[in-house]
Order: C-alpha cells, then sequence, then structure tokens
C-alpha cells in the first residue's frame, strides 16, 4: 500500500509526521510558537495560519488526520494533479485557520460582552451565570464562592475576586491554541465525495460499506450539529471542520464548472 502512495501525499505525510516527532520529543516549546492563537492574544503570529496545521495534540489527533491523508489523498491526486491536491490541502488547511479566527473572535466579543455586563453591574447572578456557560474552566470550589458572594453581593472583597476570576477565565481562552490539519482533510474528503461520490467505502467502526457521499454528508450533518450544540467542555475545533468542507467543496465546484482545469 505505500509503495502506491502518490508523491504530494507521501511527503505532506513525511512533513507532518516528522514535524511531529520534533515536537513530541525534540524540541516541544516549538509547538506553542507554531501553534494558532486568537489574533487578539500576545502569543499570535501571522504565520501560525500556515504552520498550525503541522501541529498535532497527540498521537491519535495526529494518526487520524494522517490516515484520512493515506486513505483518501492517493487517488484525489491521480485524477486532480500533484499541483491540485496540493492546492486543495493548503488551502483548506490555511483557509480553515482564518475562517476560525474569525468565529473564535465573534466568541470572544460574546465574552467580553458578559464581562463588560459585570462590571457595569456586578451582581451574584451575572456571575453564576458566567460560571455556567464556563464551568469547565471552573474548580469545584467556586460553588462556595458563590454561596458566600450570594449572601454579601455587596462585599467590595468579593467583588474584586469575582472580576478576578472573569479575567483568570478570558486569559485562559484568549491563550487557548487550535492545531491539527483536519481543515484540509476535511477539504479532501468534500473533495472524494463530490468527485466519486458512489465509491464504496468499508468502514472499521461499524463494520459496514458506505458510499462516499453519504460517509460526507455525515460528517458534515455531525459538525454542524457540533457547532450549533456549542459544548463548552468540547475542544474540538468544528468549526474548522466546517471551513475546511465549505472551502473545499468551493474549489472543487470551479474546478468541475471551469472543466479545462482538470487537464
Amino acid at each position: 500500500m505505500f509503495r502506491n502512495l502518490t508523491p504530494v501525499v507521501k511527503n505532506l505525510l513525511l512533513i507532518t509526521v516528522g514535524v511531529y516527532v520534533i515536537t513530541a520529543f525534540l524540541m516541544p516549546q516549538l509547538k506553542s510558537i507554531f501553534a494558532l492563537y486568537y489574533v487578539n492574544s500576545s502569543r499570535f503570529l501571522p504565520f501560525q495560519f500556515l504552520t498550525y496545521m503541522f501541529m498535532h495534540a497527540d498521537f491519535w489527533h495526529l494518526f487520524s488526520n494522517m490516515f484520512g491523508l493515506f486513505i483518501f489523498g492517493p487517488l484525489l491526486e491521480q485524477f486532480l494533479g500533484p499541483k491540485k491536491i496540493l492546492i486543495l490541502w493548503m488551502v483548506c488547511g490555511v483557509g480553515s485557520g482564518l475562517l476560525y479566527s474569525g468565529y473564535t473572535s465573534f466568541k470572544m466579543h460574546q465574552l467580553d460582552n458578559k464581562i463588560s455586563a459585570f462590571y457595569e453591574n456586578p451582581s451574584p447572578d451575572l456571575f453564576s451565570d458566567f460560571v455556567k456557560d464556563n464551568k469547565h474552566f471552573f474548580k469545584s470550589g467556586v460553588y462556595d464562592f458563590i454561596d458566600a458572594y450570594s449572601r454579601n453581593p455587596e462585599d467590595s472583597g468579593l467583588i474584586q475576586r469575582a472580576k478576578e476570576n472573569l479575567m483568570g477565565i478570558r486569559d485562559i481562552q484568549v491563550n487557548i491554541p487550535m492545531v491539527g490539519a483536519s481543515g484540509a482533510l476535511f477539504g479532501v474528503l468534500i473533495a472524494f465525495g463530490m468527485l466519486f461520490p458512489n465509491t464504496q467505502l468499508f468502514l472499521l467502526f461499524p463494520p459496514m460499506p458506505v458510499k462516499a457521499k453519504y460517509l460526507v454528508l455525515f460528517y458534515g450533518l455531525y459538525t454542524l450539529y457540533a457547532i450549533l450544540n456549542n459544548n463548552p467542555s468540547d475542544n474540538v475545533a468544528h468549526f474548522a471542520h466546517l471551513s475546511g468542507l465549505v472551502i473545499g467543496a468551493g474549489l472543487v465546484y470551479y474546478w468541475k464548472k471551469d472543466r479545462k482545469n482538470f487537464y
């Protein structure tokens, strides 16, 4: 199977796995430089829109993305050619980072509005609502604090502690990085589903055959559901996945519309 790897797919696999080995075992500090941060974070650097897609959180994160590229990439490269498969991978990866950054900016704006509302009118209810929305960032002791604050809502010391908690959570969220080639991979998935919709794929879990178009549809619907469900404890960048699907679909639509681009 490895002998059937096409050149661009093989090089992307080698580079990404090589970078993972370096950042996981030799120079782990590089991950904090090359991961993608919120644009208003002090850690943000413009080149992160490119480099983040070569960083991965752990082995299984790396494996899932590279396995997808390994399965779907070679046939796409044979059909589209080396230049277009590389464009697809890079444009979907970088584009997902850009769109996800916009989404993150919107979420941070919402967070800032909630913090501003508390600063303007401090109250136990507002603080409690903030904790409910961000409970995965708090330790269990915060509920004892909420109880004490509720019984003493005018206590300046408790109000100050509440403000410090809010800003502490903001600092955490500002500096949560995004890593991984999932946006690029989802571009490859949608391209495969659009170009080879009736290709039968055999799933491992559950062990059953499914056409490519239905598999891509399932991924798309699940990603949309995860975004709408907005589980605060879910650390998967679902919006980046959706961005990869949309960008990949746009590229394939353009290439199919102008068929001479395939030759």
